[in-house]
């Protein structure tokens, strides 16, 4: 089982490289945390993310998490917009593992949609696993974004999830806290480079600082190089990590 999904996800990195098309799409989510942003209606987004530790437990790097997903955008409309998408992730142990198939979802009203001065909107859910107390994080969230000249875009929000798996290093439920970000397209440099700093709260697994650069290789071809601290590496095999990322829009 274990080489069957180590395959599938080499394939879906090879294709990664590969696809071309004609769309423009921001990621629908930050370095670690989820954005405002939408899949465009009609369109697909293949995702690759690696986390890979620098630090050890005894000597030893932690396994690398590799992601690999498909998102779509799923409603015709200009002033709601909403995708639903798929993951398979493999780096979070056994059994999780053996189960490596997550769920996500989202809804969102872009930045304008309501009035010339009104912010984007979303809510959504993410990491909904298949094995009961061990994969379903079931994280649900609500973000608030608006984009200041000069500044960039601020984004404010907060999750809940699962308090059977989102526990801290003793045990105890860890299931909620705030989620904030700020990213900017540096024009001044160019249009294809993109930064990001976000955070997660709290002392689970998904607890976090991130930061990160993205460079458009294309115009519907992102890749992000950026940088993950944990709030509680203590958690066992959770080291800080290197993230690279794979963002591709097609057709």
């Amino acid at each position: 089982m274990g080489k069957t999904i180590s395959g599938f996800l080499v394939a879906i990195g090879a294709v990664l490289l590969v696809f071309t098309g004609a769309a423009v799409a921001a990621p629908s989510a930050q370095i670690f945390i989820p954005s405002t942003d939408t899949v465009p209606f009609g369109k697909f987004m293949l995702g690759f993310f690696a986390f890979v530790p620098t630090g050890q437990e005894d000597g030893v790097h932690p396994e690398s998490l590799i992601d690999a997903g498909l998102t779509a955008g799923i409603l015709p409309f200009e002033k709601i917009q909403a995708e639903v998408g798929f993951d398979l992730i493999r780096g979070l142990g056994e059994p999780a593992n053996d189960n490596p198939l997550y769920f996500n979802a989202k809804l969102a009203v872009p930045e304008d949609a309501l009035a010339s001065w009104s912010p984007a909107l979303a809510v959504g859910g993410y990491n909904f696993g298949t094995k009961k107390d061990v994969t379903n994080f079931n994280l649900l969230y609500g973000l608030v974004a608006k984009t200041i000249p000069v500044v960039g875009r601020l984004s404010v929000g907060y999750y809940t999830g699962n308090d059977k798996v989102l526990v801290d290093e003793n045990g105890k439920k860890d299931n909620k806290g705030i989620l904030l970000s700020w990213d900017r397209t540096m024009s001044e440099i160019s249009d294809k480079l993109w930064l990001a700093i976000d955070y997660q709260g709290g002392e689970s697994s998904f607890g976090a600082f991130s930061m990160g650069a993205g460079w458009k290789f294309a115009p519907n071809v992102l890749f992000i190089l950026g940088y993950t601290w944990f709030n509680n590496t203590k958690i066992s095999n959770l080291e800080n990590s290197v993230t690279l990322q794979t963002f591709i829009t097609f057709p």
